[in-house]
């Protein structure tokens, strides 16, 4: 497992710590003995005021369109580490408004690269992208990270795109610099704190608690599902081999085992096992694109890295739902939630 001693007091630059992954990626670099600095919009769900880190890391409100701001945040952190994950991290979102997911999720990233360009001390910096970067055939197999980019929907394709400018910028200006740099590619992650809109897991927590049954639109396509934490440690170990090797690859999958990629149905069943109610299937008229099959293939991490997931579908809904279960309860610490359950992933074996 990472060793968390390797945070204690290095400076860490971290993007959309206001945002779902992002709180929990602060709050395990927080317990870890990290010095903080998060870059990120005004949240917009309830989960960074729940946790009430604001005040145990430096909290900056920034766009990631404006240049002269992430370039100031960048080199006033100096960071030894640099975790970008701030986006706009919403498919249907990304036909509403295609211009303005092009520029935080392509734009953003490019503007991150070229500050970092201007680092002149050592710095492991992972961009993280999504499992959607790939050219989707919905074939029968699991995508790998040598395999085409591409994107039908705009928030893929600016992914995708994000991609193209990683590698171009590792090959045109990185390759002989401190600053070392590689890209993440997650499958689609579950846990508690994630209240965004037409996901299936805050849906179901928004039905479930209020009785109603759970609204699933695409019950038979295939995710690969897996806890938060499970990417989380990924990036952690990614930043942790970049600052020690300068030979690695440019992209890595982090993703859950083959048996553990699943249907939206399948899913909403193990949700329903932990929490008891009903779901029933919603029919749209002209619905936007979505892939039917989505898969990552990990092993390139399990050989360079030694990730590996350590957590069942079983587990992972029922550590999210635990978690949405003591959200409604009076007094509740969010920080403490998370915090315990980082604890037990830690302490758990690869699987």
């Amino acid at each position: 497992m990472i060793s968390q001693s390797a945070f204690r007091g290095k400076r860490v630059w971290l993007s959309g710590h206001t945002g779902f992954k992002g709180g929990w990626l602060a709050t395990w670099l927080l317990e870890a003995g990290a010095i903080v600095t998060g870059f990120s919009l005004p949240p917009v769900t309830p989960f960074f005021r729940q946790l009430r880190i604001g005040k145990r890391l430096r909290h900056e409100i920034g766009d990631l369109r404006n240049f002269k701001k992430v370039r100031q945040s960048i080199l006033r952190c100096r960071p030894h580490y640099v975790f970008h994950l701030a986006a706009q991290p919403l498919v249907r979102e990304s036909y509403r408004n295609p211009l303005e997911t092009y520029e935080v999720n392509a734009l953003g990233t490019g503007h991150v690269l070229q500050a970092l360009r201007e680092l002149r001390n050592p710095c492991a910096a992972v961009l993280v992208t999504t499992d959607k970067v790939y050219r989707n055939h919905e074939q029968h197999r699991a995508f790998r990270e040598s395999d085409a980019l591409g994107g039908k929907d705009p928030y893929s394709a600016s992914k995708a795109a994000a991609e193209i400018l990683i590698e171009s910028y590792h090959n045109s200006f990185f390759q002989n610099h401190p600053v070392r740099i590689a890209s993440a590619r997650s499958g689609n992650v579950i846990g508690g704190g994630d209240y965004a809109e037409n996901r299936i897991v805050p849906d179901a927590f928004r039905a479930l608690r209020s009785g109603r049954a759970i609204p699933v639109r695409n019950p038979a396509s295939i995710r690969p599902w897996q806890h938060v934490l499970e990417p989380t440690a990924g990036y952690l170990a990614l930043a942790l081999h970049l600052s020690s090797n300068r030979k690695t690859a440019r992209a890595y999958n982090f993703g859950p085992s083959p048996r553990d990629q699943k249907t939206v149905s399948a899913l909403v069943r193990q949700i329903l096992k932990n929490w008891p109610g009903r779901w029933r299937r919603i029919r749209e008229k002209n619905p936007p694109h979505e892939a039917g099959r989505l898969q990552l293939n990990n092993q390139q991490a399990w050989r360079e890295l030694g990730w590996k997931p350590r957590l069942s579908f079983a587990q992972s809904v029922a550590m999210t739902m635990d978690w949405y279960r003591e959200s409604i309860q009076p007094n509740f610490n969010a920080f403490q939630a998370c915090r315990q359950q980082i604890e037990e992933y830690a302490n758990m074996d690869p699987r």
